[in-house]
């Protein structure tokens, strides 16, 4: 199978049936697919090692939603995006208890805005049902962060991370972040959720230390969406569309040096990021409406 780089589980098990041929079953993989609010749903679930190391991924869940109708600007396709994503994640979160999320990224780098903006269209809640409980204490306590980059801050994401759980003691810890794609197609129109935790910096190939259970010592969600595709995965897959099939990521020098991303990606970044933070803030507020949310925050 010619490698490519790409963080949504759901083109992995896609890339192996590729290598493998048709009718070719994964021990400990399963994968299902199904329609939510007129949008695509594809779940990956790896129960073992094997499919694990199979498809570079760890054990745990996976959804994928496509949200082509939002880039189409379809009628009410911001309020349907927000509904999807907010009822899919809703299941894999601890049904009570606080809520810590992390923004992760960079505010200096366009495509990597995805969690900052998330944090930015939150509700943040914490502070209110501490303070003003008669009003405010039916809403789960929630409290957000955007801690930026090593290289701004000289900290990892997760040591911040870690500092942060203690003082606030979370349920669960939803890190929202940019991710890598195979695909063009797939650019800021997709969304995946995840319960195995997050790798900074991994879809640019800069790994940094893990946000999940073992290093936070409580469940942490994912929420990403793709941004950007490594120079040498967008041609393999170019010269594919061309006809030429056989060629190998190592015959395309330097090319895991560039990453390529939309021209219009200060929109779609913005766009999706506005979604992500409302579906979460759903998400974990399920006694609100999208209306409840619109008043709160703007």
């Amino acid at each position: 199978m010619t490698q490519r780089r790409t963080d949504l589980a759901v083109e992995a098990h896609q890339l192996w049936r590729e290598g493998a041929g048709d009718g070719a079953a994964l021990s400990g993989v399963r994968a299902e697919e199904r329609e939510r609010d007129g949008f695509q749903v594809s779940a990956v679930s790896i129960d073992s090692p094997e499919g694990a190391k199979a498809l570079g991924k760890p054990e745990g869940v996976y959804i994928t939603i496509e949200l082509d109708g939002l880039l189409r600007r379809e009628e009410e396709a911001f309020q349907r995006a927000v509904g999807a994503v907010a009822a899919e994640l809703r299941p894999l979160l601890p049904p009570t208890g606080p809520a810590l999320v992390m923004g992760l990224g960079s505010r200096t780098v366009t495509p990597d805005l995805i969690g900052p903006f998330a944090v930015d269209h939150l509700l943040v809640t914490r502070h209110l049902v501490e303070s003003i409980p008669e009003h405010f204490g039916h809403l789960r306590p929630v409290a957000a962060a955007a801690p930026g980059v090593l290289a701004s801050t000289g900290l990892e994401s997760s040591l911040i991370a870690q500092a942060l759980a203690g003082a606030v003691k979370p349920a669960c810890v939803v890190a929202v972040d940019a991710l890598a794609s195979r695909s063009l197609d797939r650019l800021c129109r997709t969304v995946q959720l995840s319960d195995t935790g997050v790798i900074p910096g991994s879809g640019v190939g800069n790994h940094r230390r893990p946000l999940n259970r073992e290093t936070l010592g409580v469940p942490v969600l994912t929420v990403g969406a793709p941004t950007v595709v490594d120079g040498a995965t967008l041609a393999l897959d170019l010269l594919e569309r061309a006809g030429h099939t056989g060629t190998d990521r190592g015959d395309l020098p330097g090319g895991e040096e560039f990453f390529v991303t939309p021209r219009e990606v200060d929109q779609r970044v913005a766009d999706m990021g506005k979604v992500l933070g409302y579906a979460v803030s759903l998400a974990l507020n399920p006694s609100l409406s999208l209306d409840d949310l619109v008043m709160l925050l703007e």
